[in-house]
């Protein structure tokens, strides 16, 4: 997956202002992460739907609905790694093993 945030020598994280978030698991079959990923991307669109209706319940089935999505795209739940290494999604890179990594970056 192409992006243009820093991600982790592991492959295990991106880094958006200085924060961690979890990469989808590498090892999902291509066919079903597309599935999950349009699926994602539904229930975002949902979720601006419902907001700009002002459709409080809406609006938390779609939220309930990315959740799940994330869930099995495996960037939320349980870690997709099974090596015994802390999860440091969410968190602070200055405040994780990876921190020396990311300043050794020079990013501006």
């Amino acid at each position: 997956m192409p992006t243009q945030h820093p991600v982790t020598p592991d492959g295990r994280y991106f880094v958006v202002a200085g924060r961690l978030w979890r990469m989808s698991n590498p090892d999902l079959d291509p066919a079903k992460r597309q599935a999950h990923v349009d699926r994602l991307m539904r229930a975002r669109r949902a979720v601006g739907a419902a907001k700009k209706a002002g459709d409080a319940q809406a609006e938390r089935r779609a939220r309930d609905d990315v959740d799940a999505a994330k869930h099995a795209l495996g960037e939320r739940g349980p870690a997709w790694w099974t090596d015994g290494t802390p999860d440091y999604n969410r968190r602070l890179v200055g405040n994780t093993p990876y921190a020396d990594w990311y300043a050794a970056l020079h990013l501006p």
